[in-house]
């Protein structure tokens, strides 16, 4: 490609992440940003496409999520595709995963979904897809240098049409249910995100009773806040859980990717303990396995998965990172403390938390115990939840290299994957680096409430070393 000088476009820099573009509609990404986007992922979607495939327009499919900025940006997002001489492919409002769908049964060239997932209302962003790969990282950054070089293909006029999969993406779902003869009751909290319409048809054709709260789509968000690992925004669900008897109760994020679970209890399943009950299912069928989780999980999980039968590795945090990971192993199954869940075990390799659900309801529906008696069978130990604390986008990752340095000065036992996770007798601690936000990341798991202080002793005696001070530890999860 070469410089156009019809286009250039500059994005405010703090919307290029990781993972996905995302920023606060109106002050740091506008309408202009959604059809620069178009109009340069198309032309590194067609820059892609092998020589095989000749002059035909690359297709792109396109979905949006519930937000109220979501339409416009959708609309502007096509724009910009189409005129880069794109199909595109229309799939309209829902959940990611069903965009990831019409993606991969489509055989598009790439995807884009215009959602801001579990972030506040005023928040949105794009999530891609080149192929059938995440588009992350390394693409993003540039990305934003070639729209801003306006190096994109000549002006062209694309297509559209407007399918809608969305009856498809629920049989396929419910297909893969393998509960036995008992009928669940379920609870599930939508949390007025995009899965709305597509979750009420899914339910409406599964075994037993299921109860939707939250179930109109709003980008305003009412209820609570989307996001189910965070215990506050399950409390709802929990609550009708308990006054209801129910069996289990599964929440969603904003975009239906990431999935939160509570028992009978109403006890949350924290992601590792999820991610035990699903692999220990999957390894039945696919015995010796490889099972993925990142750097955040439970020393029980990955213990776990090896009393399984299977492969534990522990990779490093992030859904695109873990999907590259999965694809690259063969491994049929992955998950992040995050409630990021990946089957590629009868499924297609990328993050579903509708589909997660019906796989663990089967299982939870061939059980001859309830659910809470999984959970409690799990090894105990004592934790701290996910501790995120201000660390300047300039000196956090020179900071972990400082610890790492130190910690292997010293001969402890470090796995440096994904920032620093130190073992010791009493258990582990982490400190990592968020590719994301301007934060460090901590977390420590013992056997013991003794051993737990001790492990944060030692992380604040490293922190402090690089002149910073502890994050707040209260609030840990007794228990998990």
């Amino acid at each position: 490609m070469s410089a156009n000088k019809a286009f250039s476009h500059r994005f405010e820099p703090t919307t290029l992440r990781e993972y996905d573009i995302r920023g606060i509609v109106g002050r740091t990404l506008h309408r202009a940003d959604a059809f620069a986007i178009g109009r340069t992922f198309a032309s590194i979607v067609a820059g892609a496409r092998p020589a095989s495939q000749g002059g035909a327009a690359p297709s792109v499919a396109v979905g949006y999520d519930g937000r109220l900025s979501s339409p416009e940006l959708e609309t502007a997002l096509v724009e910009g595709l189409k005129a880069s001489g794109a199909e595109v492919l229309r799939v309209g409002r829902g959940p990611t995963p069903m965009l990831y769908y019409a993606a991969t049964t489509q055989q598009t060239d790439g995807a884009v979904m215009v959602t801001g997932s579990h972030n506040p209302p005023d928040y949105n962003g794009f999530k891609m897809m080149l192929g059938r790969k995440a588009f992350f990282g390394e693409q993003i950054k540039e990305l934003g240098r070639l729209a801003e070089r306006g190096e994109v293909v000549p002006a062209a006029q694309g297509s559209e049409r407007r399918i809608d999969v969305s009856d498809a993406y629920i049989a396929r779902v419910a297909s893969d249910w393998d509960g036995g003869d008992r009928l669940l009751d379920v609870v599930w909290d939508n949390g007025n995100g995009a899965a709305g319409e597509v979750l009420q048809k899914l339910v409406a054709g599964l075994p037993g009773k299921h109860t939707v709260l939250n179930a109109t789509i709003d980008g305003r968000f009412p209820a609570h806040h989307p996001d189910p690992t965070v215990p506050k925004n399950l409390e709802q669900l929990i609550a009708e859980v308990r006054r209801t008897e129910a069996d289990l109760g599964i929440g969603l994020d904003g975009d239906a990717d990431r999935i939160g679970v509570v028992d009978d209890t109403g006890a949350i399943l924290f992601g590792d303990q999820l991610m035990a009950v699903l692999a220990r299912d999957v390894l039945k069928a696919k015995p010796g396995a490889t099972i993925i989780a990142d750097v955040k999980a439970s020393q029980v999980l990955y213990d776990e998965i090896a009393r399984a039968g299977g492969k534990p590795l522990m990779w490093k945090t992030g859904h695109s990172l873990i999907k590259a990971k999965m694809a690259e192993l063969s491994a049929p199954f992955a998950g992040e403390m995050s409630g990021h869940i990946f089957f590629a075990d009868r499924w297609y390799g990328f993050d579903d938390a509708l589909y997660a659900a019906v796989r663990l309801l089967g299982i939870v529906a061939r059980l001859d115990t309830p659910l809470s008696a999984v959970r409690a069978a799990l090894p105990a130990v004592v934790n701290t939840p996910e501790l995120r604390f201000d660390c300047d986008d300039t000196r956090k990752f020179t900071v972990i290299d400082e610890v790492a340095q130190r910690l292997k000065r010293d001969g402890a036992d470090v796995v440096d994957i994904d920032g620093v996770r130190v073992n010791t007798p009493d258990g582990w601690w982490l400190l990592r680096a968020s590719n994301t936000q301007a934060v460090l990341v901590a977390r420590a798991e013992a056997r013991s409430a003794e051993g737990l202080e001790r492990l944060k002793q030692e992380l604040t005696r490293q922190l402090e070393a690089s002149g910073l001070s502890a994050p707040d530890f209260s609030g840990e999860h007794a228990g998990h």
